[in-house]
C-alpha cells in the first residue's frame, strides 16, 4: 500500500516538474527569438563636420572632401546700398543666398528678400558673385505678362530669372497660383535661346524652391497647375541634354556618349540633408551599379542600337520629392521624400533600363513593400506597364523597357520599439505566474473540502481566467503578419493605393485579441466578485452566503465580459477592417489613431480602461474598508504575541490586495505620469502584475498549513536518507530507506511542535 502511495505522489511531483520545465522552456525560447545582441560602433568618427556611415563620410552641403574638412560655402557678408545695408548669411557653393532684409509690407512682395547672391567655386575658392536686387513692386504675374507680351529680343531674361528666383525664395508663402505661374516662367526661361548659364541656374533654383512649397498647395484638380508642371518636367528633360545645374531639391546632369559606349550610369550620393546630388557621378561603359552604401539613387541605361548620330547626349533629372507628380490613385500619409529619376535619350535606341532606389531611413516606420512605376503623362498618373521588380542587395531595384520619369512607390508599417528589460521581466514573471496558477488551481480543487465551497469556487474561477489569459498572452500576443521584413517583400509589381501598409487580415490575430480582451475582463470581473464576497463575509458577516450566490456570480463573472467584448467587436470591426478593433503588430485592443495619438474612439479606452477603472475603484473602496474595520482592528481575543500579530496583519493585507488586483492601479499611474515617472511605474507595473499569479500561489497555496503538510509528506518518500528538510516551523528527519528490508516502525519524528498560521486570522478564505 505504501508503495502505491509513493508511486502516486512521485508521479505528481514528476508531472508538475515537467509542466513547469516546459513552460519555462517556452518563455526562454520566446526571449531568444525576440532579442538579438546589438553591436554598437566603438571607434570614433573620422569626419570633421559630417556623419560616418559604412566607412564613408557623409558631408553636409557646407563641407566637402574625404573627411568633410574642406569649406564649401561663402561666409556671411554685407553691402551698403543707396538707402540701407544688405546682409547675407552663409551661402553654399553653387547656390544662391538671400538677404536678411525683406520687402516692406506696403509692397506687392511683402516679406520677400530684397536681394539675392550666388556663391560659386573660383579655382577651389568659394567666391560671391554680383549682388541682385529685386523690385519689390514686381510680382510673378507681372513677370509672366512681360514674357507673354514682349518679343524675345525685348525680354530681359536675366532680370526675370533673377526676380522669379527671389520671389519664390519663401516657399511657405507660395499658393497654387504662384506655383503654376512660377513653373510657367521657369519653363520659358529654360526654352529661351538667349538664356545664359546664370539664367539656367536661377531657373533650376526656382524649381528647387517650388519643390519646397507646402504639399497642400499642389492641387492637381487645377488644370493650370497640371499643365504647367507637366510642361516644366518635359522641358527639364530636354534641357538636361545640354545643360546642368544642381540645387537642394533637383539635379540636372548630362553625358555625351562616345561612339563605342553601350551603357550610361547616373548615381547620386546621399547626405544628412538628402541633397548631396551632383553631376560628378555620371559615367559611361559601366557594366553594373555602384556598390557604395552612400548612394541614394542610380539609373543604368543599356544602349542596344548603333545610332550614327553625332549627338549622342543623354540627360538625367533627379527630383528629391514627387510634388510635381501628384497621383490620384496613390495617397501619402507618411512624411518622407519620394525621389523621381528621369532619363532622356532621344538619339539612341535601348531596351533595358535599370534603377536602384535607397529606401528612406526612419525610426518610426519600416518598409513593407514597393512598386516600380513610371509617370504616364497621358493619364497624369503612375503606371507599372513595362516595369518589374528585381531582388538586389543594393536597395529597391527596378527594370523597365522604356525611358521616362521613374519612381518607386513604397508602403510602410510602423516600427515598434521595445523596452527590452520590461519584456524580459514580463516573460519571466508570466512564466512564474503560469506555474503558480496551475499549482494553485490543482491545490484548491484537491483540498476543496477544507474550506467553504463558495470561496473555492471564486478563487478557482479567478485563477482559471488569469491562467488562460497568461497562456494566450505569451503564445499569441504578437502578430506575425505585421512583421514582414525585406525578404518578405512580394515580387509582383502591383500599384498601391497609399504608403500605409495594408496588413493582411489575420483571423488568428483577431481571435487572440478577442480572447485576451475577454479573459482579462473576466479576470477583473472575478476580482470584483471576490471583493463582493469578502464584503459579505467580513463586513456584513453573512453566514451562510445568500442563496444562488454561486449561480449569480458565475453568470456575471463569465457572461458580462462576453457581452462587453461582443458589443466592442461588433461596433469596431467594420467592413472587414480588423485594425479598428485591434492593433497592427500586437493582437491587442487598438488605442491610437493614424497620427499616433491616444483616441477615445478606439476600444482600448471605452471598452477596457474605463471598465477596469470602475472595477478597481470599487475594489479599492472595499479593500480600505476591510483593512480598517477587520484586518487592523484591535482583537481582544488574539492570543499570539505582538510580533506575530503584526506579521499576520501584513500578510492578510497583502493577500487581499493581490486577489483584488490593487496593483493594476500602477498601470493608470504609468499613463498619467511624466516621462521619468512613467518609466518607474512601467517597471513596477510589469513586476507586480506579471507575477500576480505567483503572488496568489505564495499567499494562498504555499503558506497554507495543508499544503505544507502534504508537501512534507510527499518529500518523505522521495528524499535522500538522513537529510534534514526545514519547512518553515517544522523539521523532519528521515530514516535511511533500504530497498531490501522494510521496518514497520519507520516513522517520521517531528523535532518540534507544528503550529498552523492563517492568512485572515479566523476568516481565511483559503480555509
Amino acid at each position: 500500500m505504501s508503495s502505491f502511495h509513493w508511486d502516486r505522489r512521485a508521479l505528481i511531483v514528476i508531472i508538475f516538474g515537467a509542466v513547469t520545465a516546459v513552460l519555462w522552456m517556452l518563455c526562454i525560447w520566446q526571449l531568444i527569438l525576440r532579442f538579438k545582441p546589438e553591436i554598437s560602433p566603438t571607434s570614433p568618427s573620422p569626419c570633421e563636420h559630417g556623419t560616418y556611415e559604412n566607412e564613408v563620410c557623409l558631408c553636409p552641403e557646407e563641407w566637402t572632401g574625404q573627411y568633410c574638412q574642406i569649406v564649401n560655402f561663402c561666409d556671411s557678408s554685407s553691402y551698403i546700398s543707396s538707402s540701407e545695408n544688405i546682409t547675407f548669411s552663409r551661402i553654399v557653393v553653387g547656390h544662391i543666398g538671400y538677404s536678411e532684409e525683406k520687402c516692406e509690407n506696403s509692397t506687392a512682395n511683402a516679406g520677400i528678400p530684397k536681394a539675392g547672391q550666388k556663391c560659386y567655386n573660383n579655382n577651389g575658392k568659394p567666391t560671391l558673385a554680383d549682388l541682385r536686387i529685386v523690385n519689390c513692386s514686381r510680382n510673378m504675374k507681372t513677370l509672366m505678362d512681360e514674357l507673354n507680351n514682349a518679343d524675345n529680343s525685348e525680354v530681359n531674361i536675366s532680370s526675370i530669372a533673377s526676380d522669379v528666383q527671389i520671389l519664390t525664395s519663401v516657399p511657405q508663402k507660395l499658393t497654387t497660383e504662384n506655383i503654376s505661374t512660377a513653373a510657367d516662367i521657369a519653363k520659358h526661361i529654360l526654352e529661351s535661346p538667349s538664356m545664359t548659364s546664370d539664367d539656367a541656374l536661377a531657373a533650376v533654383a526656382t524649381v528647387s524652391q517650388l519643390l519646397d512649397a507646402n504639399v497642400n498647395q499642389f492641387n492637381f484638380t487645377d488644370n493650370n497647375l497640371v499643365t504647367a508642371t507637366a510642361s516644366l518636367t518635359s522641358t527639364l528633360e530636354k534641357f538636361s541634354l545640354s545643360g546642368s545645374a544642381v540645387q537642394t531639391n533637383i539635379a540636372v546632369c548630362n553625358l555625351s556618349l562616345t561612339s563605342n559606349s553601350t551603357t550610361a550610369l547616373f548615381s547620386a550620393q546621399k547626405g544628412p540633408k538628402s541633397s548631396q546630388s551632383d553631376c560628378t557621378h555620371v559615367r559611361q561603359n559601366v557594366s553594373t551599379f555602384n556598390n557604395i552604401s552612400s548612394t541614394e539613387v542610380q539609373i543604368l541605361i543599356n544602349v542596344t542600337g548603333n545610332n550614327s548620330s553625332a549627338d549622342r547626349s543623354i540627360g538625367f533629372v533627379l527630383y528629391q520629392n514627387d510634388k510635381f507628380f501628384q497621383a490620384e490613385t496613390f495617397k501619402s500619409y507618411y512624411d518622407y521624400s519620394k525621389r523621381v529619376i528621369s532619363g532622356y535619350f532621344p538619339n539612341a535606341t535601348f531596351s533595358d533600363v535599370q534603377i536602384v532606389f535607397s529606401p528612406p531611413n526612419n525610426s518610426l516606420i519600416q518598409l513593407h513593400n514597393y512598386a516600380c512605376v513610371f509617370w504616364d503623362y497621358k493619364a497624369n498618373d503612375w503606371n507599372t506597364t513595362g516595369c518589374k521588380k528585381e531582388s538586389s542587395s543594393l536597395g529597391l531595384r527596378c527594370r523597365c523597357n522604356h525611358l521616362t520619369s521613374f519612381a518607386v512607390l513604397m508602403s510602410f508599417q510602423k516600427k515598434y520599439r521595445y523596452a527590452k528589460p520590461l519584456v524580459i521581466i514580463s516573460h519571466i514573471g508570466t512564466g512564474f505566474s503560469i506555474a503558480g496558477l496551475i499549482i494553485t488551481i490543482v491545490f484548491l480543487i484537491l483540498t476543496r473540502k477544507t474550506r467553504k465551497f463558495s470561496v473555492t469556487w471564486m478563487l478557482v474561477n479567478l485563477c482559471t481566467s488569469m491562467l488562460i489569459f497568461y497562456l494566450i498572452f505569451i503564445s499569441g500576443i504578437e502578430n506575425s503578419n505585421a512583421k514582414k521584413k525585406g525578404s518578405d517583400i512580394l515580387i509582383q509589381n502591383v500599384m498601391f493605393k497609399s504608403d500605409q501598409a495594408d496588413t493582411p487580415e489575420s483571423a488568428s490575430c483577431t481571435a487572440v485579441a478577442v480572447l485576451l480582451h475577454y479573459f482579462l475582463l473576466a479576470t477583473f470581473m472575478w476580482t470584483a466578485l471576490n471583493s463582493a464576497q469578502l464584503y459579505l463575509l467580513l463586513l456584513k458577516t453573512l453566514n451562510p452566503i445568500p442563496g444562488h450566490f454561486i449561480l449569480i456570480t458565475s453568470v456575471i463573472g463569465w457572461g458580462l465580459p462576453a457581452v462587453v467584448v461582443a458589443i466592442t467587436f461588433g461596433a469596431t470591426y467594420k467592413d472587414g477592417k480588423p485594425l479598428q478593433y485591434r492593433q497592427e503588430e500586437f493582437c491587442w485592443l487598438a488605442a491610437l489613431d493614424e497620427q499616433g495619438n491616444v483616441s477615445t474612439e478606439k476600444p482600448m479606452i471605452w471598452s477596457f480602461l474605463l471598465i477596469v477603472a470602475l472595477i478597481l475603484l470599487i475594489n479599492i473602496v472595499i479593500f480600505v474598508k476591510i483593512i480598517v474595520s477587520v484586518m487592523w482592528k484591535d482583537n481582544m481575543n488574539l492570543t499570539s504575541n505582538r510580533k506575530r500579530s503584526f506579521r499576520t496583519k501584513i500578510v492578510g493585507t497583502l493577500s487581499i490586495a493581490v486577489v483584488l488586483g490593487i496593483t493594476w492601479v500602477l498601470g493608470y499611474m504609468m499613463l498619467i505620469g511624466g516621462e521619468e515617472a512613467s518609466q518607474v511605474f512601467s517597471i513596477l507595473f510589469c513586476i507586480f502584475n506579471t507575477t500576480q499569479g505567483l503572488q496568489i500561489c505564495i499567499l494562498y497555496t504555499f503558506r497554507s498549513p495543508i499544503f505544507k503538510k502534504k508537501i512534507t509528506e510527499m518529500f518523505s518518500y522521495v528524499s535522500m536518507p538522513d537529510i534534514p528538510i526545514h519547512l518553515h516551523s517544522k523539521t523532519y528527519y528521515f530514516v535511511k530507506f533500504r530497498g531490501y528490508k522494510k521496518h514497520a516502525d519507520e516513522t517520521v519524528r517531528p523535532s518540534e511542535t507544528f503550529s498552523e498560521e492563517t492568512t485572515f486570522s479566523n476568516s481565511d478564505p483559503t480555509r
